[in-house]
């Protein structure tokens, strides 16, 4: 036991919990004080601790950053940097802990208060002894190289990307979010070269082969929120009701541009809106502009000010479906909801990083409403966020939706479904709970006591558990504090109906909820909701025998919901089609979920799917059953029964896209169709597609739109297909792209589809170096393609050196990547063999880190329950 837990044991004694915590801080910051004066030495790990974390925060305020980044027109030259970093010392003799994660070399001076002083430098933190600053008003002037990792330089522009940690790459900082900062930027860039930060611009200086761009004084912010973007860029201006809005974007094809720009405004401008209505602020930031970047790492990232987006988010084709049109607008508003719920009132930790992103999606999903009255947005709701939520929370990975973090290093490791899916179902629970005008006047009051400051979701908890009679700390334990998710069975006995919820874990969990009971009658239905919060309920019923019994009827319950045999002939028959759309969706989420479960076989799941596409007219639901289809064909079905899928649903797919008038929808079965393509004849009708023999009656198929054909028939080259395909099919669309970043793009993509064994094996090696990653999603996109199902029994060898790499993957790659990486790789699996290389990993690394295992396990769950179920032809 360390000196620090013994000092905790003796206070436990006569002291609360929350004295206990301020002391052991006290004796922490006095220990850490006194080594340094005695210069003993203390050693600072890699990464910010939760330690030093709570240290800088109790002794260092008031902090304000004035950099200035010298940017050369070579990528390849290095960016310098200078920084004055004023803040105050709230005691004296306190050494100064200060982030740069790079090495001592690229730190070429430092100054404290005016003078040259010394300081160390350990495991990426420049150490300043108390002795040498002052108790109040501190300056403390750096001059250094800034590290490339997150600065994302291309040949024409470059642009940052911090979150969560990686401020510190690029600058000395305290790289942590509850030590908010002003910043004053000045950036230096080639002639002819665009800049845009946080702040406005206050001035632009132009010189012979050189601009400098000055930008006024930002409000507080965290580090992983400040971000400046500079390069060759377009860009178009928007003002309505007094607000200036700045679009800059690289996108070449006029056309499209145009196609998309007003809606785009459109919607930013709505989002702004309704956000201000609703929580009675206006928009906390001085300015507002956005970015589009090309193959932007994230969909989007929130900084204040310059809200940076990938670029083919926002201008779409116009073969888009609806579900990506309506994705658009909720991706504009939920960077919007950010500005709020994220950079004005910020997570004191990065445990709570699950705080922001489920008020951003939560909040878009309200946002977008009235911009669609033509969607069912409860139905919308339910598709987007369930299976979501469900493909994590039912694998041996799963993790809780507020997770421990002890190194900021690691928080990348707390993304991922359940904060973006799971939260948002559980924050409309607690809505239901407490109704929405209770809901809203919580976080009225939780922005407006935390404006520019940091909390965490107990603060949130002591403001809504104020508004009900409901003990929300209880509800929180299990619902945001618990892994997993509950287990429902039930039994019809002598006119009444038995509900059991159970802990799959075994752990004797139980989630209070509210069900929707809907019971089926074959001339009567009723929907009865029903609070649990009890492992067995009973309701009694009208009748003995409902044909078909919802437990979660309308969409609203979480948890594993099991079906029985006649609910299982219910909806393998045309009366399915008697349901709501919102009903047939909660059948076709649970019947995937039994089935993956081992509950259904899987000829009987074939034959339902034949059903449903020749009946559904529902796009949300079609677009569903679509995804649903392509991960049974590719993954859950033999080769045989693939041949024979393929037959039928081939002609099925086609024949609805060319029957709809739906533009949407005849979209969304031609993008399933180039994606299953198996026979001979299909792929064949593809290629004509492709050179213009065949014309898709009523959809207009983009230059993206063909170079992913060129890749889908490229990766059949040899599937005996009706037709000769090319060799040079990628050379040729390549020839066919105007638009440098798409032409970049596709060459990197290229040796990943090769048909010679030995251009992959080279192209895979050459993954090893970070430097050939750096566009992540260009390396996901070739991953998909290594490792399609059509050349998975090669591509197995992979696996391991690919789950070998991992670590560094982590630590050289942005938040998504990691699980990006692994999810890419498994993605065309369904072997035995697989999985006993992925069991093979996990078994020679027992040390591997819990986050990551995590990731391992939930990417994992697909080849797992595959190779169980193909092995037993189910």
């Amino acid at each position: 036991m360390n000196l620090s837990e013994k000092l905790s044991k003796t206070l436990q004694v006569c002291f609360t919990e929350k004295f206990i915590k301020s002391a052991v801080l006290i004796f922490t910051m006095v220990f850490i004080v006194s080594s340094c004066q005695n210069e003993a030495k203390y050693m600072v790990e890699n990464g910010v601790t939760k330690v030093l974390n709570d240290y800088r925060k109790e002794t260092i305020s008031d902090i304000e950053y004035q950099l200035r980044f010298n940017i050369p027109k070579d990528k390849s030259a290095p960016v310098t940097g200078s920084e004055i970093i004023s803040f105050n010392l709230l005691r004296s003799r306190h050494p100064v802990i200060i982030d740069f994660n790079e090495t001592t070399d690229k730190l070429e001076s430092v100054l404290v208060n005016g003078k040259m002083k010394e300081f160390r430098f350990e495991n990426g933190h420049i150490i300043i002894p108390g002795k040498m600053l002052n108790e109040g008003k501190n300056e403390i002037s750096i001059k250094f190289i800034a590290g490339d990792l997150s600065l994302n330089r291309n040949d024409e522009y470059l642009y940052t990307l911090f979150v969560p940690d990686r401020a510190s790459t690029a600058f000395p900082c305290f790289d942590q979010p509850n030590l908010k900062a002003s910043y004053l930027l000045t950036l230096d860039v080639p002639a002819g070269w665009i800049a845009v930060a946080n702040g406005a611009l206050s001035n632009e200086m132009k010189e012979k082969e050189r601009t400098v761009y000055s930008f006024v004084k930002t409000k507080p912010i965290s580090t992983y929120l400040f971000a400046f973007v500079a390069g060759k860029f377009k860009y178009r201006t928007k003002e309505k009701n007094g607000r200036r809005i700045v679009f800059y974007y690289r996108e070449t094809d006029k056309e499209k541009v145009e196609e998309n720009i007003k809606q785009i405004f459109r919607l930013q401008f709505d989002a702004l809106a309704w956000m201000e209505k609703y929580t009675g602020m206006e928009y906390p930031f001085n300015k507002f502009s956005f970015v589009g970047i090309p193959s932007f790492q994230y969909s989007g990232m929130e900084h204040p000010g310059v809200v940076l987006y990938r670029e083919s988010k926002l201008f779409l084709d116009a073969s888009a479906t609806q579900e990506q049109i309506l994705n658009r607008a909720k991706l504009i508003s939920h960077e919007t909801a950010h500005m709020w719920f994220g950079d004005m009132v910020t997570m004191n930790w990065f445990d709570d990083v699950w705080l922001k992103e489920v008020f951003a999606n939560f909040m878009a999903d309200k946002i977008v409403n009235p911009a669609f009255p033509k969607i069912d947005h409860k139905l919308a709701f339910l598709t987007d966020h369930y299976p979501k939520a469900y493909a994590v929370d039912r694998t041996a990975g799963a993790n809780a939706i507020k997770q421990k973090l002890d190194n900021l290093k690691n928080a990348g490791m707390l993304y991922g479904s359940i904060i973006y899916h799971k939260a948002p179902i559980v924050m409309q629970q607690l809505e239901n709970m407490l109704g929405a005008v209770n809901l809203q006047q919580g976080l009225k009051q939780y922005l407006n006591d935390f404006a520019y400051s940091n909390a965490d979701w107990d603060d949130l908890i002591a403001i809504l558990d104020s508004l009900t009679d409901k003990n929300l700390y209880t509800w929180s334990d299990v619902w945001v504090k618990e892994a997993g998710m509950p287990a429902y069975q039930r039994l019809v006995r002598n006119d009444t109906l038995i509900i059991t919820q159970s802990d799959p874990a075994q752990q004797g969990r139980l989630w209070p909820q509210i069900l929707n009971v809907s019971m089926f009658y074959e001339k009567d239905r009723k929907s009865v909701p029903v609070f649990q919060d009890t492992e067995t309920i009973s309701l009694p019923m009208s009748e003995n025998n409902p044909g078909l019994i919802l437990l979660n009827g309308e969409g609203l319950a979480y948890g594993n919901f099991q079906l029985t045999k006649d609910d299982f002939h219910f909806l393998s028959t045309k009366k399915i089609f008697t349901l709501t759309p919102r009903q047939r969706a909660v059948a076709y989420i649970s019947g995937w979920e039994n089935f993956l479960n081992g509950r259904i076989d899987s000829q009987k799941l074939n034959a339902d799917i034949e059903l449903y596409f020749q009946n559904e007219e529902d796009e949300q639901n079609l677009n569903l059953l679509l995804k649903y289809y392509q991960s049974f064909f590719w993954r859950y079905s033999t080769n045989i029964q693939r041949e024979v899928l393929a037959r039928r649903m081939e002609k099925l797919l086609w024949e609805r896209m060319e029957n709809t008038q739906n533009k949407s929808l005849k979209s969304l079965f031609y993008k399933t169709f180039i994606k299953t393509a198996y026979s001979p004849d299909a792929i064949a009708k593809l290629f004509k597609v492709w050179n213009g023999d065949i014309k898709v009656k009523g959809l207009q198929l983009s230059q993206n739109d063909m170079t992913t054909l060129a890749y889908e028939l490229a990766v059949r080259k040899n599937s005996n297909a009706a037709v000769n395909i090319p060799d040079t099919i990628l050379e040729m669309q390549l020839a066919r792209l105007e638009n440098p970043d798409k032409i970049r793009k596709m060459r990197f993509i290229m040796p990943a589809l090769s048909s010679e064994d030995n251009v992959r094996d080279s192209f895979f090696e050459s993954l090893k170096d970070p430097a050939n990653r750096e566009h992540e999603p260009w390396v996901l996109t070739a991953l998909s393609y290594l490792h399609h199902p059509l050349r998975a029994e090669y591509s197995r060898k992979y696996i391991l050196p690919s789950l070998n790499m991992l670590e560094e993957i982590q630590a050289t790659g942005d938040i998504f990547f990691p699980k990006g990486w692994m999810d890419a790789t498994f993605s065309g699996h369904n072997s035995i063999q697989a999985a006993n290389h992925i069991t093979l990993f996990l078994n020679n690394n027992p040390k591997l880190d819990p986050g990551l295992k995590q990731k391992v396990l939930q990417s994992a769950d697909p080849v797992y329950r595959a190779a169980k179920l193909v092995k037993n032809k189910f």
